[in-house]
């Protein structure tokens, strides 16, 4: 992969830093809360990072493999059902957030329009939050609700970093087309980090260098 790429894929950690991310995700990750209203977040008093991504991207399963906690993230089969803010604990100096999986065409509208401007206030009024990392599915690129998401994520001059998922459902040829797409959507994007992750959760790919990057960003 040439350097020379607009969002090249990130290089592969060293070691000090991939040990740094394993004793940060080795410290334990729990279950704070859910939240459906502003004035139920949790107090801003560290570091937090935030997933974000379309129904059926990985995000339960990427949240899971990262915390090593098989069952942390549930992963709901009911499209729209989960319409809360999930936050995590990691030790006691992150939070791992985990938003409501969007572009559910179920889920009734005055639902969708609820959680839209729960997230709009999230995201521009959470001094806390470190970096978004918007999960895209390897098999289909960049797709019309990401692409909101992202605008949103600009808005709230909030920093995003897109993360690949599923990538060994693909092959090389297909993956380096879904490449081509995401790195021309990505560009109109100014709060997008000019750096992609592969992973794939079920083969651990990409999970160390994930949690090392997390880890650096304290």
């Amino acid at each position: 992969m040439s350097a020379a790429l607009p969002f090249p894929l990130a290089e592969d950690a060293d070691e000090i830093s991939l040990e740094k991310g394993r004793l940060l995700f080795a410290r334990g990750a729990d279950f704070v809360k859910g939240v459906v209203a502003m004035d139920g977040l949790p107090p801003a008093d560290r570091l937090e990072i935030c997933f974000a991504g379309r129904s059926n991207v990985g995000k339960s399963s990427l949240i899971n493999a990262l915390t090593g906690r098989k069952n942390l993230a549930r992963a709901s089969n009911t499209p729209g059902r989960t319409q809360e803010i999930n936050f995590f604990t990691l030790g006691e100096s992150h939070y791992v957030v985990d938003l409501p999986g969007y572009g559910y065409a179920e889920a009734p509208v005055a639902v969708v329009e609820k959680w839209q401007k729960l997230l709009k206030a999230y995201l521009s009024g959470r001094v806390s939050l470190r970096r978004a990392f918007v999960l895209i599915d390897t098999r289909h690129g960049i797709k019309a609700v990401d692409d909101e998401i992202m605008t949103l994520l600009d808005q709230s001059a909030v920093t995003f970093q897109v993360v690949m998922t599923k990538a060994d459902k693909v092959k090389e040829a297909e993956r380096n087309k879904i490449l081509a797409q995401v790195r021309k959507a990505l560009s109109k994007h100014p709060a997008a980090y000019p750096e992609l992750l592969m992973t794939s959760s079920e083969k651990g790919l990409g999970i160390e260098n994930l949690r090392a990057l997390i880890a650096g960003l304290a």
